[in-house]
């Protein structure tokens, strides 16, 4: 099915923001950036949509709110930032989503939960109910108590692992970067955004490089890793650049942006 036809049928959409997308380069949020992209959401909501809003950003608001310059290096000093930063990143998207009338839930998740089959069915009825109740689950690691999510984890697989939990219709990226590209445009001028990819096979996970910005924690690696979960359990997913205006709705009425991964 054609790209644009397959966006027709949409209706449950897990969106992952990236931290570079939220924050400016300080660390601190952009705020622009956050009303912007709630507003989309809202939008996408009052057409009768569901949406999971799966979010990075809380060490980088922590490291804000901490005055610290660079991305924190030992675990107890993310730990630190990531407890700080969640209560403030939290508090902004129910500031900005209360203000178009939306209300927000709050789902600390990590690998453990997703793959302990009654703690996965508990946080499969909470969206559920969320759903239900007009409400937007906002979904986070539980970055300030889990040694191995902070070292090893990232929000790309987290948003991958919901959209298979809540049988999302598609997965959209928001990143610092357009899509997939067929050599790293950072370093190569000529690199040509790939448009649509039907198989993620090992020649285009070859493609894929490491993190781009000091921080967040994904790079090209794992948003490939990301689509191999969405895809193969039949949600498709799209990466594109949550800096470009009206993205989200761009992407929704299939116009030609970003990197399409067809589901199985």
């Amino acid at each position: 099915m054609p790209r644009k036809k397959y966006l027709e049928t949409v209706k449950r959409i897990v969106i992952k923001v990236g931290t570079s997308t939220i924050t400016h380069p300080t660390g601190l949020l952009n705020l622009k950036r956050m009303d912007i992209i709630v507003r989309q959401i809202t939008d996408i909501l009052n057409q009768d949509m569901e949406v999971v809003l799966v979010t990075s950003g809380a060490i980088g608001a922590g490291m804000g709110q901490l005055g610290l310059k660079t991305r924190p290096k030992t675990i107890p000093e993310k730990q630190s930032a990531a407890a700080v930063g969640q209560g403030i990143l939290l508090h902004m998207y129910g500031k900005f989503f209360s203000e178009y009338g939306k209300t927000i839930g709050q789902i600390l998740l990590t690998q453990d939960d997703i793959e302990h089959p009654k703690r996965l069915l508990n946080a499969k009825n909470t969206c559920s109910t969320l759903f239900k109740q007009g409400v937007i689950p906002i979904v986070n690691e539980n970055d300030a108590v889990v040694v191995d999510e902070i070292k090893f984890g990232d929000n790309d697989t987290l948003s991958a692992l919901v959209a298979k939990l809540i049988d999302a219709d598609l997965l959209i990226i928001l990143s610092d970067i357009d899509g997939l590209y067929d050599s790293n445009p950072k370093l190569n001028p000529k690199a040509k955004l790939i448009n649509q990819v039907d198989k993620i096979t090992n020649e285009l996970e070859n493609l894929a490089g490491d993190a781009g910005t000091n921080l967040g924690t994904g790079g090209m690696v794992t948003k490939l890793k990301a689509g191999k979960i969405a895809t193969s359990s039949g949600t498709s997913m799209i990466i594109v650049n949550g800096s470009r205006p009206n993205i989200i709705y761009k992407v929704l009425e299939g116009e030609d942006v970003g990197t399409f991964f067809k589901c199985d």
